[in-house]
């Protein structure tokens, strides 16, 4: 890899935020007050890059999407460019929306719903990204299942995302992606073709666990380690080269390619304290890029990626609550970490 390859670039899904309080989740054709409404940034690009921005001011970002040429969208290119994230690759499509969604959140829980207009990020694709321009140490890409173009089928790679992070790879970028959860069967078919041109995965247990057909969780609900080390290995076989990371409520996972498999409970945080999950994951995988960047060994990885998300919690959208790496790593000391 070049020397003078820095930084990294998130490219994907970009949209904006509704984030809607609500005192619980009504019974179907009841009606439930809103709160409070507040407009955040959302997907894959905004939070993921937002977060490492807020980890580290002096690291080199840049986004790469497509938004559409409406309020939604000067509002999350701006709040990018604010955190010095480099946006010139953000498409803006001329009379077409940007993505959002009404994000109903439970205040007591910080559960939340997602309501999606997917806008122009279906559209983004291949052909919107100058593949020979990118100069960047890791190139981190998502989310599958949520961006049609890079969905679709390819003839030679089985998907055109798979196909993307085979010519980024071969520019000696390392490459890294994640999902989003749905109600679906499509796990196995977008996301397996994608899995030998990635160096790294950070995605859930759910989405995880969807491509083995394992359940991540044993019959009285607790985390099935078993089934999520096994399907982390399913992973590496499919050709995933560096690291495999799952996260789920109560812990971080880590596979690499040694054969260390390492967990990390969360945190023990204490009543009252979650304010909202939205972008809980890619907080997460916010501290994975920049502990794999920074060259963490893997339980520092882990314990820096769960206490980056705690800071998530703490607020009802998805940066607000991320802190510098020095507040994060502060909070490792601060609570004590649930038992598995």
């Amino acid at each position: 890899m070049p020397e003078t390859r820095q930084g990294i670039t998130i490219a994907g899904n970009i949209l904006v935020d509704i984030v809607k309080m609500i005192e619980k989740f009504p019974e179907k054709s009841m009606l439930v007050h809103i709160t409070e409404s507040v407009r955040a940034v959302g997907g894959c690009v905004p939070n993921t890059s937002i977060n490492i921005a807020k980890i580290d001011p002096d690291m080199r970002l840049k986004a790469l999407g497509k938004v559409g040429s409406d309020d939604n969208g000067r509002f999350v290119v701006s709040e990018m460019e604010k955190y010095g994230i480099d946006i010139s690759g953000v498409k803006v499509a001329e009379g077409k929306e940007t993505s959002y969604d009404d994000v109903m959140t439970e205040k007591s829980t910080g559960a939340r719903t997602f309501f999606l207009s997917c806008g122009i990020n279906h559209e983004f694709g291949i052909e919107d990204i100058d593949i020979d321009a990118l100069d960047c140490k890791i190139f981190h890409a998502g989310y599958i299942l949520l961006m049609d173009a890079l969905d679709a089928e390819d003839e030679e790679y089985g998907t055109k995302m798979a196909r993307l992070l085979k010519m980024v790879s071969d520019k000696g970028i390392k490459t890294s992606v994640d999902v989003v959860s749905e109600d679906s069967e499509r796990y196995k078919e977008k996301i397996i073709p994608a899995l030998k041109y990635c160096d790294y995965t950070i995605i859930n247990e759910i989405e995880s666990c969807k491509v083995t057909g394992l359940s991540p969780r044993k019959k009285d609900g607790s985390v099935h380690v078993e089934n999520i080390k096994r399907t982390m290995e399913v992973f590496m076989e499919y050709g995933v080269r560096e690291k495999v990371i799952v996260h789920c409520c109560e812990a971080g996972f880590l596979l690499d390619k040694s054969g260390e498999f390492v967990v990390v409970p969360s945190l023990k945080l204490p009543r009252g304290y979650i304010k909202g999950s939205v972008g809980a994951g890619d907080s997460f995988a916010a501290a994975c890029l920049y502990g794999i960047d920074k060259g963490f060994d893997n339980k520092k990885l882990l314990e820096f990626a769960s206490a980056a998300a705690a800071c998530n919690l703490a607020a009802s959208d998805s940066v607000s609550g991320m802190k510098n790496r020095k507040e994060i790593e502060a909070m490792c000391n601060t609570f004590e970490r649930v038992t598995l």
